[in-house]
């Protein structure tokens, strides 16, 4: 029954189906649909009406791809009925209180449950701590389906490593992690992502190991990216650039290119806590984890309050200062406003009863109003502020020059002036030498 559902799928008597059309699954589904026949399936039928008229809202592949892919784009769980090959690509995040939120991923296998006919495989790609796939969604899609996992459907797990945004590394070119429930499972789901993965596949021992392997990865960029947030605390205590610092650093050979930044997104501001949900359920209090996430946590807020001691500097009136930031989304040249943590420095300004303006032309700004209650103000509009914040490193933003700048600053002396760059993307020589006061992480 399982054995030659791959061959199945190859010849055309089979489809696979993607569950959740997002920045993961919508690219999947359409590398997929270059080789075989796809159902891509998402409750937001808003988003498939732009895809079936070739909009790509995600800008991951493009309008082009979107146009001419021969995914068949549906809200209509019903359809799903049709595949034997799922693919489970919804996110995870965290509540308020930084516990998981299983609710889209539960979500998803009642869904897929209710469609599920003998002889089909289940992989899940969402971001989990290890044991939810067998002990979370194993019993949904049985009370759902009426069937027997492991008799009448296999399962597995393949967790995503597409990095929103980045036109280099993507599914074709990034090693795919795949795992089955047993080893006939682990073949097919190996042979059905090496149709569209060019770099290959890495077969994990268990569904257990390939969930933990992908927890692990951004938690690792979590700390290190921590580490550096907390170097720059120190040098900027201390009057030294911390740009200046990795930069001669990292002439060692060995020495890890990581920088300080603000850590948003579903992925590496959100991962960790599934893993130390775990360990707190085991009975272990993550340690080195949970002090790299207050750290990354608080960033926003550090920044906001840096902002107002250099306003201060400056001899700006605190009260009714008007600030501006440059970028909205929780990583550069990307639309993508989830738990981005510019949030966190509009705030915080707030509290200090400063007026803040955002601009952002790559942001999701429906998403943004949506999300955040904010509305964008166009770049060329902003005049008489007191204080910019370069905050995110859009394409757009990398051709800003002085005379850019000068603009969007109230009229007067540049020492009045205070320039915000948290991702380091100016000469800070040159703006220090012109008189601003020029302030980066």
């Amino acid at each position: 029954m399982f054995t030659d559902l791959y061959q199945k799928i190859v010849a055309g008597e089979e489809k696979i189906a993607l569950v959740g059309l997002g920045y993961v699954g919508m690219p999947i589904a359409v590398a997929f649909s270059k080789k075989v026949k796809v159902v891509g399936f998402d409750l937001n039928e808003k988003k498939i009406a732009l895809y079936k008229s070739g909009i790509d809202p995600t800008n991951e592949v493009g309008d082009e791809a979107i146009k001419n892919c021969t995914v068949d784009f549906t809200a209509d769980e019903n359809k799903l009925k049709e595949a034997k090959f799922f693919i489970v690509a919804v996110p995870t995040p965290v509540n308020d209180d930084h516990t998981p939120d299983l609710t889209p991923v539960e979500g998803a296998s009642e869904i897929v449950g209710r469609n599920l006919t003998k002889g089909s495989v289940v992989v899940y790609e969402s971001t989990v701590y290890p044991g939810v796939t067998e002990d979370v969604c194993i019993p949904i899609l049985e009370k759902m389906s009426g069937l027997k996992c492991g008799v009448d459907f296999k399962i597995g797990y393949s967790p995503e490593r597409i990095n929103p945004g980045d036109k280099v590394h993507r599914l074709e070119t990034i090693t795919k992690i795949v795992s089955g429930m047993d080893a006939e499972t682990l073949d097919c789901v190996a042979k059905v992502y090496e149709l569209v993965v060019d770099a290959g596949v890495h077969r994990a021992a268990t569904i257990k190991v390939a969930e933990a392997a992908k927890v692990i990865e951004n938690s690792q960029r979590d700390i290190n990216i921590a580490f550096m947030n907390e170097l720059s605390i120190i040098f900027n205590k201390m009057g030294i650039d911390t740009k200046s610092v990795l930069e001669a650093a990292g002439t060692k050979w060995n020495f890890l290119k990581f920088y300080p930044g603000l850590v948003g997104g579903h992925c590496i501001g959100v991962d960790p806590y599934y893993l130390t949900y775990k360990a707190e359920s085991l009975g272990y209090h993550s340690q080195i984890i949970l002090s790299g996430r207050r750290i990354n946590d608080d960033m926003g807020k550090y920044v906001a309050e840096s902002t107002v001691k250099n306003l201060i500097k400056a001899d700006v009136s605190i009260k009714n200062a008007k600030v501006a930031i440059l970028g909205f989304t929780f990583k550069e040249n990307c639309p993508d406003t989830r738990n981005t943590k510019i949030i966190d420095i509009y705030n915080e300004l707030k509290e200090y009863g400063i007026t803040a303006v955002i601009a952002d032309p790559a942001a999701d700004k429906d998403e943004a109003k949506r999300l955040y209650g904010i509305e964008f103000a166009d770049i060329s509009d902003i005049e008489g502020c007191d204080a910019v914040i370069l905050a995110v490193a859009h394409e757009q933003f990398k051709t800003l020059t002085e005379a850019d700048f000068d603009k969007m600053f109230k009229a007067g002396a540049n020492c009045e002036k205070v320039l915000v760059d948290i991702k380091g993307l100016l000469d800070r020589n040159a703006y220090e030498k012109a008189g601003y006061n020029y302030w980066r992480l």
